[in-house]
C-alpha cells in the first residue's frame, strides 16, 4: 500500500508481483487529473521505481468511469500562460515517466476515458476496455479549443496510424470499445465479469506492443508528414475556418512539425500553447463546456428512474422521442390512431438503431424489441412517464390528457411536447392540472442534445424534478424553462428566421443570406433551416411569437405557403430539396453587415427570455440556445456576444440593407 493516506492513488501488490493502481479522487463521483493528483501519481511512480513490480495495472476505482480528464475548474483558474505551460509540462512529464517504466503496464479502463485519462492509457504498454455501453475514448480537447497536451498528439498516431489518429484527435468524437479494438487503439475488448484476469494475463504474457500496419507506419515519417497534414488541413477547412476554431490546425501543425510535443512550438506561433490559451475561443468553448455541465446537474436531485416510457403520436416528432428512448434501454409504447400510422416511425427507429449500434446485431434487436406498436393505448396504464406529440391544436390536447389522466398511474409523470401552447390552458382539462409538465425535444431528436423541461403555472416542482431527471436518463440536456410561447429556443428562432426571410423579400438571394449565416457560426442557414422545419410551421411560429410590424409575414414566405411549397417535406420550399439535401447555387457576395442584421434579433430576444424570468439567468439562456440550435459555440452564446462583441467583433449594423 502507498504511504500516502492523502493519495487520490492507492496501490496495492498481489502475491503474484503484480502492482494495480487505482484512481479514486475524493469527494468527487467522476476522476480528474489535477495538478495535485499529477504530483500525487509522479511520487507512485518514483515508489515503483525503486521497487519495480512484475507488471503494473492501472485502474479507477469509481463506478462512474475510468478518467474523465483533465480537471477543468483548475485549469480555468490559470491565470497566466507560464501557468498553463507549467501545468502541461508537469503531464507532459508525469506521463512520460510513465511510458519509460522498466516494468510492463496496462491502463483498464471501464466506463469514460477522455481527453488527459486517454492520455494516460496511451503511456501504457497495453490497454483493455471494458465492453459496455458507457465505456467511450475520445481525446475532446479540440472541442474546448485546445490541445491534447500530455503526449496524445505524438503516442496516438504512432499507436493507430496518423489517419485514424488525426480523424480522432480533430473531431473529438470518442469510439465504444470494440471500435477501440478494431482501431488498435486497445489490445483488447472483454466483458466486465472477466476483466481483471484478462488484465493480469496480458501483463504477464509480456507481449510486444502493439503497432500499426506498414503503411501507417510511413507515413509517420518527417518527410511525409507535411503532406498527410495538408490533407487533412483541407478537410479541416471546408468545416471550421481558422479565425474561428485554431485548435485543429494546431494540431496539425504540432504533429507534423514538432512530432506532437506543444511544449516545443515557440510562443510566437499561432500554434503555440500561448496563443491558443488566450484565444477568445478557447474561452468560450471551456465556457460552454461549463454550461453544459451545469444542465447535467439537473435531475440530480431526484432519484425518479423510468422503466416504461408510452409516447402518444407517432409522427416524426413522436416516433423519434419513441425511438430514442428505446435506444437508451427503456421499454417504450408508441400509440397512434393504427398500425399503419405507427409503421414508419419503426422504420425510422430500425434505421437510427443501425446506426448507433452499428456491428451489434443483438442489440439493434433488443432495441427494436423495447419498441411496441400500441395504437390502443394500453401502454398508458404501466408507463412511468407519458408524453404527448400529436399536432399543435389546443382542445386535442385538452381532450387526450383527460383520457389519459383517467388511465394513468397516480405517480406517472405526464408530458406534453407542445412547441407554442401555453402549459396552463392544457392543464385545464386535467382533474389534478398539478401533474402536467412539458418536456420539449427539437428535430431532430438524435442529434440536438437539448430537451426543454418546462414548468407551468400549475405545474408541482417534484413532477418537474422527475422530468429533468428521465431527461437525462436518456441522456439529453434538461432545460429549465417557464410556460411562455415558444419557451426559449423558439422564441429566439422566430425572430431570426424571420428577419432572415424579410432579407429575402427585399432581394437578398437565399444562398447569400445562408452563406452569411454560415460565415457567422451557425451550422446551417436560416433560409435552409426555415425549409427544414416548415415553411407553414415557421408562418404559424412567427404569428404567434411576434408582435406588432413583426407579426407580418413576410411577403415571399406567404406566397409560397399560399402556393403550397413548404419546404423539405414537400420537394420544395426556397430551394429544391433532392436526396435529403438542398440544391442551391453559388452565393452572391455577402453585404457588409448582413449577418449581424439577422442575428440581431435572436439576441434581443434571448434577453428578452432572462428579463420575462423564462429563464433563470443570462448563462441558462446561452446554454439553451447553443444545444438547442447549434448557435455558433465559440462565440459562447447570444447573450455573452452580445456582452463580448465589442471586443471579441464587431458590433452589428442596425440598419437594414
Amino acid at each position: 500500500m502507498s504511504a500516502d493516506a492523502t493519495s487520490p492513488w492507492r496501490l496495492n501488490r498481489d502475491d503474484d508481483g503484480l502492482a494495480w493502481l487505482a484512481f479514486d479522487v475524493p469527494d468527487s463521483r467522476t476522476n480528474t487529473l489535477s495538478s495535485a493528483a499529477l504530483d500525487a501519481l509522479d511520487a507512485v511512480l518514483a515508489e515503483l521505481d525503486a521497487q519495480p513490480p512484475r507488471g503494473l495495472i492501472v485502474a479507477s476505482a469509481k463506478p462512474a468511469g475510468f478518467i474523465a480528464g483533465a480537471d477543468i475548474d483548475e485549469f480555468t483558474r490559470i491565470d497566466s500562460p507560464e501557468a498553463a505551460r507549467a501545468l502541461v509540462q508537469r503531464g507532459w512529464d508525469v506521463f512520460n515517466r510513465l511510458a519509460a517504466a522498466r516494468y510492463p503496464t496496462l491502463a483498464l479502463i471501464r466506463g469514460h476515458c477522455m481527453g488527459g485519462g486517454l492520455e494516460l492509457a496511451l503511456a501504457c504498454r497495453y490497454r483493455i476496455a471494458v465492453d459496455a455501453p458507457d465505456t467511450r475514448l475520445a481525446l475532446p480537447e479540440v472541442m474546448l479549443g485546445i490541445v491534447p497536451g500530455w503526449g496524445g498528439m505524438q503516442r496516438l498516431p504512432a499507436l493507430i496510424g496518423p489517419a485514424a489518429a488525426l480523424d480522432l484527435m480533430l473531431t473529438g468524437k470518442g469510439v465504444n470499445a470494440k471500435k477501440a479494438q478494431r482501431l488498435g487503439l486497445v489490445d483488447a475488448a472483454v466483458p466486465p465479469r472477466v476483466m481483471e484476469n484478462a488484465a493480469r494475463v496480458m501483463v504477464a504474457a509480456g507481449a510486444p506492443a502493439h503497432r500499426p500496419g506498414h503503411l501507417q507506419r510511413v507515413l509517420q515519417h518527417p518527410r511525409l508528414r507535411a503532406f498527410v497534414a495538408e490533407q487533412a488541413r483541407e478537410k479541416v477547412r471546408k468545416k471550421a475556418p481558422r479565425e474561428h476554431y485554431p485548435a485543429p490546425y494546431a494540431i496539425l501543425d504540432i504533429w507534423a512539425r514538432y512530432d506532437g510535443n506543444a511544449l516545443a512550438v515557440p510562443a510566437g506561433e499561432a500554434a503555440s500553447l500561448e496563443a491558443l490559451l488566450s484565444s477568445p475561443t478557447a474561452r468560450n468553448l471551456i465556457r460552454v463546456f461549463g454550461l453544459q455541465e451545469r444542465l447535467k446537474g439537473f435531475g440530480k436531485d431526484s432519484d425518479f428512474a423510468a422503466q416504461r416510457v408510452h409516447v402518444v403520436g407517432a409522427g416524426v416528432m413522436g416516433g423519434d422521442i419513441a425511438a430514442w428512448c428505446a435506444l437508451r434501454g427503456l421499454t417504450v409504447t408508441l400509440q397512434d390512431q393504427s398500425v399503419e400510422r405507427i409503421a414508419p416511425a419503426i422504420a425510422r427507429a430500425a434505421t437510427l438503431f443501425a446506426r448507433k449500434l452499428r456491428g451489434d446485431a443483438a442489440r439493434q434487436r433488443f432495441a427494436l424489441d423495447r419498441l411496441i406498436p400500441d395504437p390502443a393505448g394500453h401502454g398508458v396504464a404501466r408507463a412511468d412517464v407519458i408524453v404527448e406529440a400529436i399536432f399543435e391544436n389546443l382542445d386535442a390536447k385538452r381532450a387526450l390528457f383527460a383520457a389519459l389522466e383517467a388511465r394513468a398511474r397516480p405517480d406517472a409523470v405526464l408530458a406534453t411536447n407542445t412547441s407554442s401552447l401555453r402549459l396552463e390552458d392544457i392543464a385545464t382539462a386535467l382533474a389534478d392540472p398539478s401533474r402536467l409538465v412539458g418536456i420539449h425535444f427539437f428535430n431532430p431528436v438524435a442529434m440536438l442534445p437539448l430537451v426543454e423541461v418546462v414548468t407551468g403555472a400549475q405545474s408541482d416542482p417534484a413532477q418537474v424534478r422527475r422530468a429533468a431527471a428521465f431527461v437525462r436518463q436518456i441522456d439529453k440536456l434538461p432545460l429549465p424553462v417557464n410556460s411562455a410561447p415558444g419557451f426559449l429556443v423558439n422564441a429566439v428562432l422566430g425572430p431570426y428566421m424571420l428577419e432572415a426571410l424579410r432579407c429575402v423579400d427585399e432581394g437578398v438571394a437565399p444562398e447569400t443570406v445562408d452563406a452569411a449565416l454560415v460565415e457567422f457560426g451557425m451550422p446551417m442557414g436560416p433560409v435552409e433551416l426555415v425549409d427544414t422545419v416548415g415553411l407553414d410551421i415557421a408562418m404559424a411560429a412567427g404569428a404567434a411569437l411576434t408582435g406588432g410590424e413583426a407579426a407580418t409575414a413576410p411577403r415571399v414566405l406567404s406566397a409560397k405557403v399560399d402556393a403550397g411549397l413548404l419546404g423539405r417535406k414537400s420537394g420544395q420550399g426556397f430551394y429544391v430539396w433532392r436526396d435529403g439535401k438542398a440544391q442551391k447555387k453559388a452565393a452572391e457576395a455577402i453585404p457588409d453587415g448582413l449577418a449581424a442584421r439577422i442575428i440581431e434579433p435572436m439576441l434581443q430576444a434571448a434577453r428578452r427570455c432572462v428579463d420575462a424570468g423564462v429563464v433563470a439567468d443570462a448563462d441558462l439562456a446561452d446554454a439553451g440556445v447553443i444545444f438547442g440550435t447549434g448557435f455558433a459555440p465559440f462565440r459562447g452564446g447570444p447573450l455573452n456576444h452580445l456582452a463580448t462583441r465589442g471586443t471579441d467583433g464587431a458590433a452589428p449594423n442596425p440598419e437594414r440593407t
